[in-house]
């Protein structure tokens, strides 16, 4: 019988911290060897963070942009060991930092790791191929827990993108992510965001395809944050042992070429 994958979870005590350590520790082919939060956190159990890089064989993380950006070098810095990061919102600097720990480690990095968003993103992205910007607007909502911090999220920043691609432009030229006071009519081509945040919604996404005459509109709603828990485990069960390098859970779904 192979030896259990030994995970490390980093953000221990954040909700998906602890959702993940619950859920490593329930799964046979997982071995739960450490946890670690923040500089100065106390917590049964918790180790400093190059005490727990060094027993892993996979480190979680669902911390804070700049948090994974800095442990993205960590990892990298000792050769190991691989990462999957389900943090959102990192600006450009953090993207990068991240890209160049992948030239070391293999790094897992997506916007959501539920098996049905990641089903949602393909079909958005053939939506979008097949209804053209001049006849089709596209529509992006979502809603989350009051105490989520980046707008709009990172899983519908990923639906974005996968409508631009299925589009062929870039989501940046085209995205429209505020709507304030008269502004005029709709761009052709543009593709927006709505968001709404309160309460205890665990995440929420819709994708709209409006013409004059129909609108199609693709939806996915998290129950529970388990499910992000599950495809975070099946994302560390691919990744180990992978060589460096930057990868997405079309990877891991085998959405894309290895």
């Amino acid at each position: 019988m192979p030896q259990p994958l030994r995970i490390t979870v980093a953000g221990a005590l954040g909700r998906m911290g602890r959702q993940m350590a619950q859920t490593v520790a329930a799964d046979p082919r997982l071995q739960l060897v450490a946890r670690f939060h923040r500089p100065g956190s106390t917590d049964e159990g918790l180790l400093e963070r190059d005490e727990a890089l060094a027993l892993a064989d996979v480190v979680v993380d669902f911390t804070t942009p700049a948090a994974s950006a800095e442990l993205a070098k960590a990892c990298a810095a000792g050769g190991g060991p691989a990462l999957v990061i389900g943090s959102t919102g990192f600006n450009t600097s953090e993207l990068a930092a991240i890209a160049e720990a992948a030239k070391k480690i293999a790094v897992v990095r997506s916007g959501s790791y539920s098996l049905g968003l990641n089903m949602l993103t393909g079909l958005v992205e053939q939506a979008a191929r097949a209804l053209g910007a001049e006849d089709c607007d596209i529509e992006i909502l979502e809603a989350h827990h009051r105490k989520k911090v980046d707008v709009p999220s990172g899983t519908a920043l990923m639906l974005g993108e996968a409508a631009a691609r299925g589009r062929g432009v870039e989501l940046d030229d085209v995205a429209k992510r505020n709507r304030d006071g008269h502004v005029g009519p709709r761009t052709t081509g543009e593709i927006g965001f709505a968001v709404l945040r309160g309460g205890g919604i665990v995440g929420e996404h819709g994708v709209s395809f409006l013409t004059e005459g129909e609108t199609l509109t693709l939806s996915h709603a998290a129950g529970d944050r388990s499910m992000f828990a599950r495809g975070a485990i099946a994302a560390a069960l691919w990744v180990a042992g992978r060589p460096p390098g930057e990868y997405d859970m079309r990877d891991v779904l085998g959405f894309t070429a290895s």
